[in-house]
């Protein structure tokens, strides 16, 4: 099998797609609150840099997987809150059999190669 650089971008992608997705199912975060949650989730395994959350966040925002809008925050600052949209849902949904469907797939081949 050959990945090509644009495919490994989509699946990197997707990935992080789903994962800001899950978070944002429990509650609508903050950029930052996103990427805290699941550094903290992880045991900080996973990093999300700034340079990736905030363009992969402004294209789920077009797709209509979420939406955001500018509220205070418990210290007073404004800050852009995300929500997860019933679209949002139903792709959290999907990247989910994705995922397991991969993973799984993967297990195999790590226990019988």
């Amino acid at each position: 099998m050959t990945l090509r650089r644009r495919k490994q971008s989509d699946s990197i992608q997707a990935t992080l797609d789903l994962l800001v997705l899950k978070t944002l199912s429990r509650s609508p975060q903050h950029g930052y609150g996103i990427a805290r949650h699941i550094e903290a989730v992880t045991d900080d395994v996973l990093k999300v840099e700034e340079g990736s959350l905030y363009p992969a966040l402004h294209r789920m925002e077009q797709s209509g997987w979420i939406v955001a809008e500018w509220k205070q925050t418990p210290n007073n600052r404004r800050a852009r809150m995300y929500r997860i949209t019933r679209d949002g849902r139903k792709q959290l949904t999907r990247a989910e059999q994705h995922w397991t469907q991969l993973t799984q797939a993967i297990g195999k081949l790590l226990r019988f190669a």
